[in-house]
């Protein structure tokens, strides 16, 4: 496997992800292929017919899912390479994405988290594409997560990025280990923020932010 400098926080940090320090001496095809033996004894210990066409071929499906789609956060050579500009045009003022799409999936019973991230920012000088917002949202959320660790991930990120400390994330998102096991409670979000620099600092700058955003929490 390619030798690759992990920079990321994945190892390090309040935020970090839970993660042993072997996990990448194996390749993503060697996982793949591992996850798929595991993932047929565990079909098999359900009573399921794995000779059955409709079946047969799901533990290589789940595997390759598992590897390099909704858990391809864990991949550090997938984190978007994110290039800055310059505020050339001096714009000084709070600049918003809303509405992000939040597919995640909970490190406690591996079901969805499934919502919508809201990120803001103050240019310190540089800025970046709007995209590159959305694909790092997407990159930490491909992870086994706990929504507060994911909230955080994503201004640390940013935070790094942009060379500011003007950064807010919101978080508003459903959980299926709520939703359709134990309590089955199908009505309920769960919110998480994390407001970093004159967000948390200044009343009337965090509010504007939950303005745009349509939140009416208060957050101290």
């Amino acid at each position: 496997m390619e030798d690759i400098e992990y920079d990321d926080d994945i190892f390090t940090g309040k935020d970090h992800t839970p993660l042993r320090d072997d996990a990448f001496l194996m390749s993503p095809e060697e996982k793949v292929e591992q996850i798929e033996g595991l993932f047929s004894q565990i079909m098999e210990t359900l009573g399921l017919d794995m000779t059955d066409d409709s079946l047969k071929d799901s533990p290589k499906r789940v595997a390759k899912m598992y590897v390099n789609e909704i858990f391809g956060g864990l991949l550090p050579e997938n984190k978007p390479r994110i290039s800055t500009f310059t505020n050339k045009y001096k714009y000084r003022q709070m600049l918003v994405e809303k509405d992000i799409t939040v597919y995640s999936f909970c490190e406690h019973h591996f079901l969805p988290i499934i919502g919508k991230a809201h990120v803001a920012y103050i240019s310190n000088g540089e800025v970046i594409g709007l995209s590159k917002i959305n694909r790092l949202v997407d990159y930490y959320a491909k992870r086994p997560q706990v929504q507060e660790r994911l909230t955080m991930q994503i201004v640390d990120a940013l935070k790094e990025a942009l060379g500011t400390v003007d950064v807010a994330c919101i978080i508003d998102a459903k959980h299926l280990c709520v939703n359709c096991r134990g309590i089955k409670d199908t009505a309920s979000s769960t919110i998480t923020a994390e407001l970093s620099g004159i967000f948390r600092t200044n009343p009337i700058t965090r509010q504007e932010f939950l303005h745009y955003v349509g939140s009416h929490a208060k957050f101290q």
